[in-house]
């Protein structure tokens, strides 16, 4: 029997459109990938005007004609601009998240490791008939590189100055002397940065990524401070003796296998009159208010399957919680059964996280 349903002809073009320009968009990533790894948006930042694509082929060593083909492309996706005589050039805007690792906009560290997510594909396949995922080091070192350099750019420039001072009188106490922990600590940015400004205070990063962690410890070498050490609390076990004043996690609860008893294991670290400084993704309650507030929402449940649950269910139990999974209501509820009391979403504007002051 014949099943086929009847299409519209014009609504048919149209939903064909609409799947092609995924496509179109996930064949771009791969050239801004190319971009970044290749050196020709720094060439085209250093450069201060518009080149053609033999001069940016000069300027970075590479074959005009490859270069000329990645320049089209850009050009038409209106990531670059390009001029009547066929000159290209980075707008202002283009310059700070294409080109500038020091500005809060950057944007390359989900394309500096755009290779390892697309190869989750093979292994995605058969997550989905055993509904077990893949840890972060399944990504590779360029896995810890790529999420260092999504979210340091923007640490850098607002940690000390605008999320510390939002919390009740952290400053203060980081200043006099504390006990900080940091929880997946990746790379180490954060607690380096903290352990530089407040040398009266000593930090130590946990973490089970053994990329991330080699990572932090050749920062850690470079810059010598004394008051800050990475663990991996497999071997060298987070404290419960409630000696910790403050504990941060960026980015990583919704990622953790056993989130709740993780919470459970910050509350024992944590001194009753601590605080800690949880940051996770932006996220609602339901599907549906994650589509309708969310514009990024497909993206953030693809980088779930590819990602984020895939880690959260790479143990058999684990909660698979996934990148749009810790809603502040979740956040604060699972914060409660774990001993915390008070619970309190602070005024910081990010494009994708929440930041919330916990405490028992």
């Amino acid at each position: 029997m014949n099943t086929d349903r009847d299409t519209d002809p014009d609504k048919l073009k149209q939903y064909a459109f609409q799947l092609f320009s995924k496509l179109e968009g996930a064949v771009t990533a791969g050239m801004v990938h190319l971009g970044d790894q290749l050196g020709l948006y720094a060439a085209m930042k250093r450069a201060g005007n518009p080149l053609t694509t033999t001069e940016l082929a000069q300027r970075t060593g590479l074959h005009e004609r490859w270069v000329r083909e990645w320049a089209y492309n850009q050009a038409a996706a209106k990531m670059i601009d390009v001029d009547d005589a066929q000159r290209f050039s980075l707008s202002a805007e283009a310059e700070a998240v294409l080109a500038s690792p020091d500005h809060p906009a950057f944007g390359m560290g989900m394309f500096h490791r755009l290779p390892e997510t697309m190869q989750s594909l093979g292994r995605a396949r058969e997550s989905f008939v055993t509904g077990i995922g893949s840890d972060y080091d399944s990504h590779g070192p360029g896995g810890a590189i790529g999420i260092e350099r999504s979210f340091e750019p923007w640490n850098n420039a607002n940690l000390l100055p605008v999320v510390l001072p939002a919390l009740e009188g952290m400053v203060d106490r980081l200043t006099k002397g504390v006990n900080a922990i940091d929880v997946g600590c990746g790379a180490g940015g954060a607690v380096l940065m903290m352990a530089a400004a407040f040398p009266r205070s000593n930090f130590v990063g946990y973490d089970i990524s053994r990329y991330a962690l080699d990572r932090a410890g050749e920062k850690l070498s470079q810059t010598g401070l004394p008051n800050a050490q990475f663990r991996d609390p497999r071997t060298t076990p987070m404290p419960a003796d409630h000696s910790a004043d403050f504990v941060t996690t960026f980015d990583c609860i919704h990622d953790m296998t056993h989130p709740f008893e993780m919470m459970e294991s910050i509350r024992a670290a944590l001194a009753d009159d601590g605080t800690w400084l949880l940051v996770d993704i932006k996220a609602l309650d339901t599907f549906e208010q994650n589509v309708r507030k969310n514009p990024m929402a497909a993206l953030m449940y693809g980088i779930s399957v590819l990602s984020c649950m895939s880690s959260a269910l790479s143990e058999p139990d684990g909660a698979g919680l996934g990148t749009l999974g810790l809603s502040a209501n979740t956040a604060r509820e699972m914060a409660g059964r774990a001993g915390f009391s008070r619970f309190r979403k602070l005024d910081i504007e990010h494009s994708v996280n929440a930041f919330y002051e916990v405490r028992p």
